[in-house]
């Protein structure tokens, strides 16, 4: 079976982009770092909040962090899949040529592309 391109995190679809992400709620600091890869094989990038994951706290934490890293308007993450797991599938929205362009440039200036985990 052909290995996953680092890229496969993100896809890009018809509306923006489907992200896919690896999130730890209750971390001591909330962070955004580089990809995991989960038992599927499927890469994922990895992100702390320290919001419990309780009544959708730590997915709006996990929201939160994304827009503000990015600078994105938090309207543009919607969660598609995983809303009570750690594995979620985020869509979003905008140019998807923009957007992974804005995200790939994003790891390489954070040099997360090369490493494991969140970044401490």
């Amino acid at each position: 079976m052909p290995r996953p391109s680092r890229q496969s995190w993100i896809v890009p679809v018809e509306r923006g982009l489907r992200l896919a992400v690896r999130l730890q709620p209750g971390a001591a600091k909330t962070a955004l770092g580089g990809l995991v890869t989960g038992a599927d094989g499927r890469e994922m990038l990895a992100a702390r909040v320290t919001a419990p994951p309780e009544g959708g706290r730590a997915n709006a934490a996990l929201i939160a962090a994304l827009a503000k890293t990015w600078r994105l308007p938090k309207g543009a993450f919607e969660i598609v899949s995983g809303r009570a797991e750690r594995n979620k599938t985020l869509l979003v929205a905008g140019d998807p040529a923009a957007l992974q362009a804005q995200l790939g440039a994003w790891m390489r200036d954070r040099g997360a592309a090369g490493r494991r985990g969140p970044e401490r």
